[in-house]
């Protein structure tokens, strides 16, 4: 009888840790959700797809650029969600045949679907390396092919970490960082 009872309250604390410890664990899941949220997923996943992108490495991007804020303009002019710099949003457009303004920049829709597009080509030139094109995008083109030619990154990206200017080295690691959580977070 002892041992039954000793039983059912070894069973009874050990319900209790586990419904203590999964509530402990939504609310956490909840807190990161606030974190890192979904927000213009309409324009995300539409240009995700158009583009073939993970659109959680799209949402990771934005959240580094702007942090979801539309109206975001850097001191660089880098304008919107995406942080594209004007000039390579305006020859970008133009590529795409869209006939757009710097006002437009700021519309979301647009932002992504350039923003996108500019990504799509820099994924294109690296071979489909995220962490290349993300250098790519912060730096610009002509600083990753330098360091992939001097050897300071290999055309892989497998060292990435030996990126000289600290802000992209910081960049690119926050972006595949917050990819992975919001991989983690949301995946059904």
């Amino acid at each position: 009888m002892k041992s039954l009872k000793k039983i059912l309250i070894f069973l009874i604390i050990s319900l209790l840790i586990y419904f203590v410890l999964f509530k402990i664990v939504q609310f956490d899941k909840k807190m990161m959700k606030i974190m890192y949220p979904l927000k213009y997923s309409e324009y995300v996943e539409k240009y995700a797809n158009k583009y073939e992108i993970d659109p959680y490495m799209v949402y990771a991007i934005i959240k580094a650029e702007s942090n979801f804020d539309k109206d975001a303009k850097s001191t660089t002019n880098a304008i919107g969600l995406m942080q594209i710099m004007e000039e390579t949003a305006l020859e970008t457009a133009n590529k795409m045949n869209m006939n757009v303004s710097v006002e437009d920049l700021y519309e979301p829709d647009i932002n992504i679907d350039i923003g996108l597009r500019y990504f799509t080509y820099l994924l294109s030139k690296y071979d489909n390396n995220y962490g290349l094109s993300i250098v790519a995008y912060n730096a610009g083109m002509g600083n990753v092919d330098k360091w992939i030619k001097d050897g300071t990154i290999e055309e892989d990206g497998s060292n990435l970490e030996n990126i000289p200017f600290k802000e992209t080295n910081n960049y690119v690691r926050r972006i595949l960082r917050d990819y992975e959580i919001y991989k983690e977070l949301y995946k059904t």
